[in-house]
């Protein structure tokens, strides 16, 4: 495979599948990009667009996605375990059923986004924007709320949340 470059231009790209652990992509352009099932694993997506990318069942644990634009991204069924979501704009994204334990989503916009029975365990969420996020089925038992918008969210009965938050 050729080498993938920072700041690399790869709108509408079709990467499903692909192997790019550890991969450089900072600043890369990947808006629109089909990275389904791609291994992202360890790689520095910082400052990212991945605005309308689908990211469906990709695993991106460890990741570096400080920043990353992720609005409408579709992340449903990720891998995302102790990835950097930190300051990234994730508003609208889909994370439908993601693994998300132990990850940093402090200061992160979730404004809308679909949390539908997410895993968020030990989650970092300090200062999060999750207005009006779907969270039916969340498990946000652990999860560091401080700060956090919680205004609008929608929950069920099946939404675990950590002690002491109701």
């Amino acid at each position: 495979m050729t080498e993938i470059k920072p700041g690399a231009d790869l709108r509408k790209a079709d990467l499903c599948g692909a192997s790019l652990r550890r991969a450089d992509l900072y600043k890369a352009n990947l808006g629109k990009a089909n990275l389904s099932e791609a291994d992202l694993s360890e790689a520095n997506l910082r400052n990212a667009n991945l605005r309308e990318a689908r990211l469906y069942g990709a695993d991106l644990r460890g990741a570096n996605l400080r920043g990353a634009k992720l609005r409408w991204a579709n992340l449903g069924e990720a891998n995302l375990r102790e990835a950097n979501l930190g300051e990234a704009n994730l508003c609208e994204a889909n994370l439908h059923v993601a693994d998300l334990r132990e990850a940093n989503l402090g200061e992160a916009n979730l404004s809308g986004a679909n949390l539908h029975g997410a895993d968020l365990r030990k989650a970092k969420l300090y200062g999060a924007n999750l207005h009006r996020a779907k969270l039916h089925g969340a498990d946000l038992r652990e999860a560091d709320l401080r700060g956090a918008d919680l205004d609008g969210v929608v929950w069920d009965e099946t939404t675990r949340w950590p002690e002491g938050v109701e």
